[in-house]
């Protein structure tokens, strides 16, 4: 099968295309024919070496973590799904301690089945490869974390990004006031989205204008300007960086979070967009190769995305 890997950390021009065997699934998992992956800040932060002292990576490395596709085999234990479903999911991806190519960056990637779901109908195959990092981490960070409930007042650094555009729809869904930082450009989107206060990150300083937050999410490793707009009994999560000792000690609610596979959860968030309540943001499309991956990984690193970069295999 085609995938495009990296056989060393570096630059984007380390995404090569390479012919790889077509995975075998386990007895709980299922082989999945990908229409479509997507692309997240932890793909080129893995290509640029920045996990090395997280995992043991084994080149080649496949990464990838999102997918949407077809099933095309089934491991004797998994009763719930066939060959011919069309299905999405965030699988495990490359193992952090063994085989590098369990990725999606893939035409083919076996995934566990409780990690999986059947697409909606009314989505493409790449709106639903848009959902399961981004979604799942937006849905784990403000639901199970943050305890986020109606009424709270949450802000959410970076909205224009994937895991800010969801975070600020569910956010609403649960009935919070949410505020976010943005570029000018992407106002008039997010409140569209459901923000009620959009902050021009270029112009004011979220300590000028924001006070006394239940929840604040941190999407881009602005730990301390969050910390400070918290009321006594705020909380904060981040997804980008690591609270230090003294912020814990100050901040015992401060952590950071990595997202967990979860297909129930996925589940919740599929019946949101199915009733409308969740909409899938696409920034930009790329095909699976080399050139369509680096360009890719070059806009996401760029930190001017707006919404989800996807990768599909039919272009």
């Amino acid at each position: 099968m085609k995938a495009i890997v990296i056989e060393n950390y570096g630059e984007p021009a380390e995404l090569v295309e390479r012919d790889l065997p077509v995975p075998r699934p386990a007895a709980d998992e299922v082989l999945v024919q990908i229409k479509a992956t997507s692309v997240n800040p932890i793909d080129w932060k893995v290509r640029r070496g920045f996990m090395k002292s997280q995992a043991s990576w084994k080149f080649p490395v496949v990464l990838g973590w999102d997918l949407a596709g077809v099933i095309t085999k089934v491991g004797k234990n998994v009763h719930d799904f066939q060959v011919g479903d069309e299905v999405f999911a965030r699988p495990d991806g490359p193992d952090l301690n063994g085989d590098g190519t369990r990725g999606t960056y893939a035409e083919y990637a076996v995934v566990k089945a409780n990690q999986l779901l059947l697409k909606p109908a009314q989505l493409s195959y790449a709106q639903a490869a848009a959902i399961p990092l981004a979604g799942l981490t937006a849905w784990q960070v403000l639901v199970d974390r943050l305890h986020v409930k109606a009424g709270d007042k949450v802000l959410v650094q970076a909205g224009a990004g994937g895991v800010g555009m969801f975070a600020i729809q569910i956010a609403k869904h649960l009935g919070a006031y949410v505020a976010t930082t943005a570029s000018p450009e992407n106002t008039e989107m997010l409140r569209k989205l459901g923000a009620d206060e959009v902050i021009d990150y270029h112009q004011q300083e979220i300590t000028a204008v924001l006070h006394d937050y239940d929840a604040v999410f941190d999407t881009i490793d602005q730990i301390p300007a969050g910390l400070a707009i918290l009321k006594p009994t705020g909380r904060l999560v981040t997804i980008a960086g690591q609270p230090t000792e003294a912020q814990q000690v100050a901040h015992p609610s401060a952590s950071h979070w990595w997202l967990q596979a979860n297909g129930t959860q996925l589940k919740q968030l599929a019946a949101l967009v199915e009733a409308g309540e969740l909409q899938v943001v696409i920034d930009s499309s790329f095909p699976l190769t080399a050139a369509g991956l680096q360009a890719a990984h070059k806009l996401s690193e760029n930190g001017h995305v707006h919404g989800k970069i996807v990768i599909t295999t039919d272009q």
